[in-house]
């Protein structure tokens, strides 16, 4: 008996040890996580620009003889121009158009042509729209100051988005430079995160484990991300060269459509369009619809080339990703979701295909007439 009440007493303090330890652990990571959080999305999006450019690095360390470092800092100079070029002239066309449309509003320039009464036969929106549309045509100041509370509403969240769209740029070139200080010690990179993963999963899938994710992140950034900011200069530079109002906003538009996995023409097509009502058909406006309309499909050849290298994700989780990450994230979550969605997804059906190990069959006691008689004890 007291035997029994010094084992249970034993036992009680080795629980209470273990959840004082697992206490003070769980505390311990969730004020790291609290220091940490603030630079959350900048790490993981440098993480994710890491191991997409690295290949590249590679390349070139075998061509051109330089240390890891000197490379990694080449690749991020160069990208960092890549992108504040078109995002300067970018921002500028957006700054011109807004200040156009202001000067027109402001010197009363603006004329409006009255609907046709075929408007006003138009199924559910009909009468409404052919009234506003009059109004708008009669009395275009009166209008303006009946609306004036929705717009101030509209300009104030068109601000924010801008501003939004501006610290993501800005957290962009802070995550390239993180990018090339985790690119400079690459390999020291690779053997840690085969360690982490071995640690979490076992030495026999942590390796199967790295090689997936990295296949999946440059797939995805390539395939997706990549594919979408190339046709955003491709179209965003004929717009500017051809002097599209809101030229801008509408590469901005491009580039989200193409992250979403939606076709950028339903932006080139309106424009070409537009071009051709207020233009005429000339040699300069054939050119530019046939460019414009080309790179809006340039999709169709970039996606089988760069997505098809890695490994196939479903365009609907490229989808969900792009939309939950803008609405929690942002710009940078915009960015960040459709990879982060594809390696859980990956891993997820990684751990569903994984065969389950097989249970230990249990021995069964032999029945005691089968068992062998005792041999003779010899005195």
């Amino acid at each position: 008996m007291l035997q029994t009440s010094i084992s249970e007493r034993a036992l009680s303090r080795g629980l209470l040890d273990v959840l004082i330890r697992a206490g003070l652990i769980a505390t311990l990571v969730i004020f790291c996580f609290e220091i940490f959080r603030p630079f959350f999305d900048l790490v993981v999006w440098a993480l994710i620009l890491a191991v997409t450019i690295y290949p590249l690095q590679v390349r070139l360390r075998g061509r051109l003889g330089l240390s890891e470092g000197h490379i990694a800092a080449l690749i991020i100079l160069l990208s960092i121009l890549i992108i504040l070029v078109p995002a300067y002239l970018l921002g500028l066309a957006v700054f011109e158009s807004v200040e156009r449309a202001i000067e027109v509003v402001k010197g009363g320039n603006l004329r409006i042509p009255p609907p046709s009464d075929a408007v006003s036969q138009w199924p559910l929106i009909g009468q409404q729209l052919y009234g506003f549309w009059q109004q708008a045509a009669n009395d275009l100041s009166g209008l303006l100051m009946k609306v004036a509370p929705q717009l101030k509403e509209f300009s104030i969240l068109m601000l924010g988005k801008l501003a939004g769209v501006g610290t993501g740029l800005l957290v962009f070139v802070f995550a390239l430079i993180i990018a090339g200080i985790i690119m400079a010690y690459g390999e020291m990179g690779t053997r840690s995160a085969q360690r982490i993963a071995s640690r979490i999963v076992g030495p026999d899938r942590g390796l199967r484990i790295v090689e997936l994710c990295t296949a999946t992140i440059r797939a995805v950034a390539q395939g997706v991300v990549g594919i979408a900011f190339i046709q955003m200069l491709l179209i965003g530079v004929a717009f500017i060269m051809k002097g599209i109002p809101g030229a801008g906003l509408l590469a901005l538009a491009v580039l989200l459509l193409g992250i979403m996995q939606l076709p950028a023409t339903l932006i080139t097509i309106p424009v070409i369009v537009y071009v051709f009502v207020t233009e005429g058909a000339s040699v300069t406006t054939i050119v530019f619809a046939v460019y414009v309309f080309v790179a809006g499909l340039a999709d169709n050849v970039l996606k089988p080339l760069l997505l098809g290298r890695g490994v196939d994700v479903p365009m609907p989780v490229v989808l969900i990703g792009a939309l939950g990450g803008m609405i929690s994230g942002g710009i940078i979550g915009l960015f960040i979701g459709p990879v982060m969605l594809s390696v859980g997804y990956r891993l997820f059906w990684l751990w569903v295909d994984e065969p389950a190990a097989a249970p230990v069959e249990a021995v069964e006691p032999q029945p005691a007439e089968t068992l062998s008689p005792a041999p003779p004890r010899v005195s």
